[in-house]
């Protein structure tokens, strides 16, 4: 199943791309899909059909669906309450009532992502379209699986669960409690979810769509989101600047506004789109410094104003959004991080991460054991090493065309000796 990924900056008008994006697919004949996280029924809206927490047909071959997020924290919450039971019995508490259970902030994400994992597992549909919350939001939701995994396997490490007969033996001779066999058996349980959804967003066949209208606001929202998700390895593979007022206006006003909206929209293709050129250059500490321009990172494409907001059948039919796309050198699917060999030649390995959009100034990097800390802006990522990397040091990193270049020079104490 192929999935797209839709957000951009709040207010862009994303839940509608969204929408006119399931639509299109599934007037050509495939079975789609569309996601959403809103309380408020925008997506409904927009399709002319009012969408639930259960998945319903909005039109033929599209199913809409947004899940109930306050269903689901109250079952969880509920159940994590009965498995509690003794313990909560002994403190003399008094339980919940499903009735009195609120949904905390964050709910709708998390439902979000069970509802992506549920879809991708069910293989029911060709295409399945997510309206993302907008990018910031987004971006820490996605990470979420991954963050959360690493936590799990740093507290629980899966290698201490082989000791299971032993634990309550060791407990009386070392004095102190042991962790229990339903607490790894939760920890495992959580892994395997958490690994589910977080192989549905680093499928091959997810990509990822950015919405925003032209001008100097979403020209910042744009870069920052596209190497935002690079550092998550997603690869951005379409930008769509949304609402485009046309260029000829009676109206001195309006003819302001388009020809600043035209304005971006040269740079986007320039910085972004298959006519860019690079023209970083190196700094002495070994890092680029000045451009930015990532060349042919992703398509631009334009979706007109219609003067009202889009709602229903006729009005998504006037929006001209991208199925499908191509990507720079045909490349496709989440963004590749090679290893590339230059013992012979300097000495060294160097680590190739895509990275468009990014700064020197917004840069840094850690070397944690064997893991590298990737820290871009507000972006942060925490990493493990290739393993022929583990065995060299950081020789030094550089930021070229998009892209930073970590060299490493093996460690002769670990790397293995050639006669």
């Amino acid at each position: 199943m192929r999935t797209i990924l839709i957000t951009g900056p709040g207010g862009s008008g994303r839940t509608t791309v969204a929408a006119a994006t399931a639509w299109e697919a599934a007037r050509r004949g495939t079975r789609t899909l569309v996601l959403s996280a809103d309380r408020a029924d925008t997506l409904g809206a927009a399709l002319g059909a009012p969408t639930g927490s259960a998945p319903a047909e909005t039109a033929p071959g599209l199913t809409a669906w947004r899940p109930d997020a306050g269903e689901r924290f109250r079952a969880d919450l509920l159940a994590l309450q009965e498995q509690a039971s003794t313990a909560l019995d002994l403190l003399g508490s008094a339980r919940l009532d499903a009735e009195e259970l609120t949904p905390l902030p964050g709910a709708e994400e998390l439902a979000l992502l069970r509802a992506l994992r549920d879809a991708a597992a069910a293989d029911t549909f060709d295409l399945l379209v997510v309206d993302l919350p907008p990018a910031p939001q987004a971006l820490a939701l996605l990470a979420l699986p991954e963050q959360l995994r690493r936590y799990l396997r740093r507290l629980l490490p899966a290698e201490r669960q082989a000791a299971r007969a032993l634990r309550p033996v060791l407990g009386r001779l070392a004095g102190i409690p042991m962790p229990t066999e339903r607490l790894y058996e939760a920890a495992a349980r959580w892994d395997a979810e958490l690994a589910a959804v977080q192989l549905a967003v680093e499928d091959p066949a997810t990509t990822v769509r950015l919405v925003a209208e032209p001008g100097p606001a979403g020209a910042d929202a744009v870069r920052s989101a596209v190497t935002g998700f690079a550092l998550r390895g997603l690869r951005t593979d379409a930008l769509i600047a949304n609402r485009v007022l046309p260029d000829a206006s009676p109206d001195t006003w309006l003819a302001a506004l388009a020809a600043q909206q035209r304005k971006s929209l040269d740079g986007w293709r320039d910085e972004w789109g298959s006519a860019g050129t690079s023209s970083a250059g190196t700094s002495s500490a070994g890092t680029s410094s000045g451009g930015t321009r990532s060349a042919g990172t992703c398509e631009v494409h334009e979706v007109p104003h219609l003067g009202r907001d889009p709602r229903g059948a006729e009005d998504l039919a006037l929006l001209p959004v991208p199925l499908s796309v191509t990507a720079r050198g045909g490349a496709s699917g989440p963004l590749a991080w090679p290893v590339v060999d230059r013992l012979a030649d300097d000495g060294v390995l160097v680590w190739h991460i895509p990275l468009p959009g990014a700064i020197r100034e917004e840069l840094d990097l850690v070397r944690r054991g064997d893991e590298l800390v990737v820290t871009v802006g507000q972006f942060r990522r925490i990493v493990a090493l290739p393993s022929a990397l583990r065995r060299c040091a950081v020789d030094g990193a550089s930021l070229r065309e998009g892209e930073l270049r970590v060299r490493f020079a093996p460690d002769p104490d670990l790397w293995p000796r050639t006669r």
